[in-house]
């Protein structure tokens, strides 16, 4: 048993109104739903402070709930609609970014029952298998875990570094994909911005600076990047185009 929340706002620095720019038919908001809805969750719903974007996906058929405006992040966004919700604390959330249309619906499966498979762990998320190449893109988090699947670090630098001579272990893009317990959620928002999460602007650093266990695995199918510039945007409708 678990929910799914897709925080959306309208405002975004790169891309103003992304939740309704359109993909083909739809606004990408309505994706995102979309591939939501085919995860066989609980309850789907998309968490916004904006009428417009609940006008359209009310008009599709969706549970939507209205937010505070002030939120720095959708993580912040999903603590509220989980204390609307009244969840109690061993409910599992899953936090789907309203700016992934092409979130396989397998993974959000997988990232709720890796925590529920997983009751030592407060959050569970996704990673995949990277090449060193790619390494040195600061826009691709890395992420390293322990043998046992707890993530140890993860950063826009790449890690773990290679020296001459050895042999090299396999690198790991982290996929921006999180469940949580809706307890450790109410913790997580209360604690200030950690230092090493401000450094590397990674949120889920924050968890790691007060000693959180976060369970990862690598995910079941492939997730494409989400949008984050008009040249992300121009590569997804490409990508969902009929004759694509």
């Amino acid at each position: 048993m678990f929910h799914i929340v897709i925080p959306a706002r309208y405002g975004s620095t790169r891309l103003p109104g992304k939740a309704l720019l359109p993909i083909q038919d739809k606004p990408m908001i309505a994706w995102v739903w979309e591939r939501a809805m085919q995860a066989a969750a609980d309850r789907v719903i998309v968490a916004t402070d904006d009428a417009r974007i609940a006008e359209a996906m009310m008009a599709r058929g969706a549970e939507v709930a209205m937010t505070r405006e002030d939120h720095v992040s959708g993580t912040d966004r999903l603590a509220e609609v989980v204390r609307q919700l009244n969840l109690s604390d061993d409910q599992i959330v899953v936090n789907l970014q309203g700016d992934e249309p092409l979130m396989p619906a397998a993974n959000i499966r997988r990232v709720a029952a890796l925590l529920s498979e997983k009751p030592e762990a407060d959050m569970a998320t996704l990673m995949e298998p990277l090449d060193r190449g790619d390494a040195d893109l600061e826009s691709v988090v890395k992420v390293v875990a322990s043998d046992s699947g707890r993530a140890l670090y993860f950063s826009r630098a790449p890690i773990p570094a290679h020296r001459d001579g050895g042999p090299a272990a396999p690198m790991y893009r982290h996929v921006g994909l999180y469940a949580y317990r809706a307890g450790f959620l109410a913790k997580f928002v209360a604690w200030p911005p950690a230092a090493l999460e401000q450094s590397e602007s990674l949120e889920q650093l924050r968890a790691l600076a007060n000693g959180a266990h976060i369970q990862i695995e690598v995910a079941p199918e492939p997730t494409p990047a989400g949008i984050d510039t008009e040249a992300d945007l121009m590569a997804t409708r490409q990508r969902l185009a009929p004759d694509s």
